[in-house]
Formats: structure tokens, C-alpha cells, sequence
């Protein structure tokens, strides 16, 4: 103690706080524990408060806010709360982070990744909500953007959300990787598009598209799958059967079935079911197995129709 009974050397306080004198000097340095006077030899003395600033200065250390931030409170430039809510905020992206980066690592251990394809998987992955939404919004807009499609359908288009949750698991993380890179390819895109033309419902008071409940409606995938649980092949009579009964007069087999054609080739399926696991959502099993016994059934009708329309 000085002479002045009250007063510490950083030494004492030192002992006193268990803070190192080096942290000490520094933080007396940087005004965040400023001391009460000095000795005659020049020496830093501290006072009772000097004491309790330097455990406030501590507690707030440990929490991650950085010195600057810790002198402004202390001296009134901001307010704690105002300081903690900026970090809260910082820890929860921090927190995100490392979530999806738990993700991504469980992703990689279950796909035995090579370590370049976990590169590509932390990169689509990590990148902001904002980039992902930009992916999808480019995507909807490039797509969907010229459709002439029905309002209600046009507002169930543009309210789809295809976001990465905070918190996702493994699998979303595995089909968010997928989906974005099957967005991002304009092959893609152009094939997305031209099968939406001819599948997705046209304005009130004009005929649904050959083939559009096919997949919009999914009954007709449904009975596809009774239909081949049952042991039926494509192209036997049966199959011709059960194409006969399924559609109308009114829905041409040779539309119907350039539209499945079109919805094969341009992966809906494979992209219905990315973005249910995306969302975190269950999905109908993957049709595409159903969709190509449609296919199938429906070309062997349309072949044995033609020569009868070119004779008729």
C-alpha cells in the first residue's frame, strides 16, 4: 500500500483482481482502468473504484466486447445494453456459422467427400441468406417471370420461400448444395421453363394443358404406381389399358406425352424433392421411376395411334 492507506500499487491490485500487471499497464494505458493518482516515484496508484472498474473491465473482456467498446460504456459514449445488444446479434451469425459448418462437416463425413467437393459444399453453403435468396429470386424471375400463369398460381410461385434455416441439419444442407447448383445452370433453367409452359395452368376460362395434372395433381403419378406395383409393363396391352382410361378425349396422348417427356428431361421431379428437403418438409416419394413407365406406356400408344390417324 502507499502511504495513502486506500491507494494501490498496480502491483496490489494485481494481486487483489488476479489480473496480470501487463493487462493492467495496458488497460490503464488505454484509459479503461485509469488510475486514482501516483506516487512520488511516479508510480500508478488505484483507489476502491479503480478496483471495481477492473472487474467490470474483466467481466466485460469475457464477454467479447473489444476494449474500445468497453472504455465507451465506461465512460458514457454507449450505453451497455446498446454495446451487448451489437454483440448478441454478432454471436447469433457466429452461432449460424457454426451450425451450418457442423452441417456441412456431418455432410461430408456421410458422402466420404473428397476434400475438394467439401470446399464446394462449405462455399454454397456459408454463403449469406441474402446471396441465397438472390439465387432463388434470379432463378423464379428467369423461369417463372414471362409464364402467363393464373394469379393465384403466380402468387404461390412468388411466395415460395427455398431458404437454408438457421439451424439446418445434414440433409438440408446436402439438398440446399444440390439445389443450388441445379438453379444456377442455365440447361437447366431452359428445359424448367419450357416444360412449366406446357404443364402449369393457364388463365381462368381457358382448357388446363394436355398433361398438365400429370404432374400437378400427382393422381395420375398415384395410379401409375398401382399400376406398376401390380407387375403391369409399359407398352402391353394393359398399360394401354390403363393409358385409354386415364385420359380423356379432350387431352391428346401425343401433348400428354410431350409434356411428361418435358418434365423428365427437365428433372422436375429431382427439383420438387430438393426443395421439400430444404424446407425441411416431406415430400412424395421421387416419381421419377413412375414418370418414365408413364412415358414408356404412353409412346407405345402414340405409336401404334399413328398410322391409324395417317390411314383415317
Amino acid at each position: 500500500m502507499d502511504e495513502r492507506s486506500e491507494l494501490l500499487t498496480i502491483g496490489q491490485l494485481a494481486d487483489r483482481t488476479g489480473i496480470p500487471v501487463r493487462t493492467l499497464r495496458f488497460w490503464s494505458d488505454e484509459g479503461a482502468v485509469p488510475p486514482a493518482s501516483r506516487s512520488a516515484g511516479g508510480y500508478r496508484l488505484y483507489d476502491a473504484g479503480g478496483a471495481a472498474r477492473a472487474e467490470l473491465v474483466r467481466t466485460l473482456r469475457e464477454l467479447s466486447l473489444g476494449l474500445d467498446e468497453v472504455v465507451g460504456v465506461l465512460d458514457g459514449r454507449a450505453t451497455l445494453a446498446a454495446v451487448a445488444d451489437t454483440h448478441v446479434a454478432a454471436i447469433d451469425a457466429q452461432i449460424r456459422a457454426l451450425k451450418v459448418s457442423r452441417a456441412v462437416l456431418s455432410t461430408v463425413s456421410k458422402r466420404n467427400s473428397t476434400a475438394q467437393e467439401a470446399a464446394l459444399m462449405n462455399r454454397l453453403a456459408r454463403i449469406s441468406a441474402t446471396e441465397r435468396l438472390r439465387i432463388i429470386d434470379d432463378f423464379k424471375a428467369d423461369v417463372f417471370g414471362g409464364l402467363d400463369l393464373r394469379p393465384e398460381v403466380r402468387d404461390r410461385l412468388r411466395d415460395l420461400r427455398i431458404e437454408l434455416p438457421d439451424e439446418p441439419t445434414p440433409d438440408q444442407v446436402d439438398a440446399w448444395i444440390e439445389l443450388a447448383e441445379l438453379v444456377q445452370d442455365p440447361g437447366f433453367r431452359t428445359r424448367m421453363r419450357t416444360f412449366l409452359e406446357l404443364s402449369v395452368p393457364t388463365p381462368a376460362g381457358e382448357p388446363k394443358p394436355p398433361g398438365a395434372r400429370v404432374f400437378w395433381a400427382r393422381q395420375v403419378v398415384e395410379q401409375v404406381r398401382e399400376a406398376r406395383e401390380r407387375g403391369v409393363a409399359p407398352g402391353t396391352p394393359a398399360a394401354a389399358g390403363f393409358v385409354a382410361a386415364t385420359f380423356s378425349d379432350a387431352e391428346p396422348l401425343a401433348a400428354v406425352l410431350t409434356c411428361v417427356e418435358a418434365g423428365i428431361d427437365a428433372r422436375a421431379e429431382t427439383y420438387r424433392v430438393l426443395v421439400s428437403r430444404v424446407r425441411g418438409q416431406h415430400a412424395a416419394d421421387d416419381a421419377g421411376a413412375d414418370l418414365d413407365w408413364l412415358a414408356h406406356a404412353l409412346r407405345a400408344v402414340v405409336a401404334r395411334e399413328a398410322p391409324r390417324r395417317r390411314t383415317g
